[in-house]
């Protein structure tokens, strides 16, 4: 709880009493607690800096924008992660694509995401937003007033998440998307599409408010519940995903008469890297999302976090190589990411025997994700519709099987209905930019890698020529 001093107390008190004796004349049936609220809590910065309460304000808003930070970090991890699971031959793509997610996400989110998934009054079903710009000196959005940190800490902290929504799609459609065609749907994706479902939840929206689960203590609408974004973002991202690959078909030679012809990533030590990237950058995607540096919640939600991951990895494990008769490093690499894709939705409410569970199950769920859209020829070389979107589902459903308080069937209605809406617009828009400019390079252009045919460049020139 925040803290004031006790002469800034006396002195909001006299001014909240001068206040209504000035206003009874006009407004003499107004509440006078109402009037005492609508006074300034500071007259400029400089006063919250010099209160009681501005030490806990600056710790909690640091720890939001390392977290902000760890995050951002977590993009270079999906960069190495995609680059070692796939050929050397289309490196440069891949980190040219994830490098412009990034930069397009902040942007798209500064210009109208922002706004357009926290708007000040939500009208029920779809967000609309402006640009994000406030006045610097706006104490009301630079103190507690706001809340534990500053608007800009807020804003910085979100657009990470954005850009991580779309950055889930990059991997899947790897080897064989056409460079301009991406990175036209990502950018829609990103500014237009993510802020609407984000809005349905974190805005205030239907699914926040959704009342079929029953009411709590207070009386209110239970509401569906994403802690940090398991079908908000991943599956959001993994379903994203599964439309576009639908429409854009598999790598060639990858399902060749009946059969899955594996193609090797050409680096498992980057793709290792990139996994434990995407580790410790999770640290700041569920810590983050307590929204302050309270120690019983953020140290509660890294063990959590850290014990469905560590769960997610052993069981993958074990899975695969009792299915495939091998100890597949992809695999444990994979079930480590479900582990934390199931346990973001609850980190902050499940239980550390359940977090284990839930990192359990994602992990094995993973393994035979995988191999059924492999079955179904569905082509995704990194597993990233089975990683974000199917373990996305489930660790969404499983806050409503483990915590408290928490609907089964509001977190089942609101898991469906961000992933089908994800995966319907996902799929028109990948239908339009196919029919327009084209979504898939040339099979020449495949063979060839797209690093040559898309960028005129090469990752490896040197261990190329000398393998010539």
């Amino acid at each position: 709880m925040k803290q004031r001093s006790p002469h800034l107390t006396k002195m909001l008190k006299i001014a909240g009493l001068f206040t209504f004796l000035a206003l009874i004349p006009t407004v003499f049936a107004q509440d006078a607690a109402a009037v005492a609220e609508a006074a300034p809590k500071y007259a400029d910065y400089g006063q919250f800096a010099e209160s009681a309460g501005f030490a806990l304000f600056t710790v909690n808003n640091l720890w939001l924008l390392v977290s902000a930070a760890l995050v951002f970090l977590m993009h270079l991890g999906f960069a190495t992660l995609e680059t070692g699971l796939t050929q050397s031959k289309n490196t440069v793509n891949i980190l040219f694509k994830n490098m412009f997610i990034v930069c397009v996400g902040i942007l798209g989110y500064a210009i109208y995401g922002f706004n357009a998934m926290y708007p000040g009054d939500f009208n029920g079903f779809f967000a609309l937003g402006s640009w994000f710009g406030v006045d610097n000196e706006d104490v009301t959005m630079m103190t507690d007033l706001y809340n534990n940190y500053t608007w800009w800490t807020d804003f910085i902290f979100q657009a990470m998440f954005a850009a991580t929504a779309a950055t889930i799609v990059s991997g899947a459609v790897a080897e064989r998307v056409k460079l301009s065609s991406f990175l036209i749907y990502a950018t829609i994706l990103v500014t237009l599409v993510y802020p609407i479902t984000g809005s349905w939840q974190w805005g205030g929206g239907w699914l926040s408010s959704l009342g079929l689960g029953g009411v709590n203590a207070d009386g209110d609408p239970i509401g569906f519940y994403d802690f940090a974004g398991s079908t908000l973002v991943h599956g959001f991202g993994g379903f994203a995903a599964l439309a576009a690959v639908l429409v854009l078909g598999p790598r060639a030679g990858k399902y060749v008469g009946g059969k899955v012809r594996p193609i090797l990533g050409h680096s498992m030590p980057l793709a290792l890297i990139g996994v434990f990237l995407l580790w410790l950058g999770w640290f700041g995607f569920n810590g983050g999302s307590v929204l302050s540096a309270d120690p019983r919640g953020v140290s509660y939600v890294f063990v959590t976090t850290a014990l469905a991951a560590a769960a997610g990895c052993v069981a993958s494990i074990i899975t695969a190589w009792a299915l495939l008769k091998k100890p597949d490093l992809t695999m444990g690499l994979n079930g480590i990411l479900a582990g934390l894709v199931g346990i973001t939705a609850g980190a902050d409410s499940v239980g550390m025997a359940s977090s284990i569970l839930i990192g359990l199950i994602a992990g094995a769920l993973v393994v035979f994700s995988v191999l059924f859209f492999d079955k179904l020829k569905i082509d995704d070389p990194v597993g990233a519709i089975s990683v974000h979107g199917i373990c996305g589902i489930w660790g969404t459903l499983a806050v409503g099987i483990f915590a408290d308080g928490k609907s089964f069937l509001n977190q089942l209605i609101g898991t469906l209905a961000v992933c089908a809406t994800a995966f319907v617009v996902s799929f028109i828009l990948a239908l339009i930019i196919k029919a327009v400019m084209g979504l898939r390079v040339s099979a020449e252009e495949e063979e060839e890698g797209l690093d040559i045919g898309e960028h005129g460049n090469e990752a490896y020139p040197d261990f190329g020529a000398a393998h010539k």
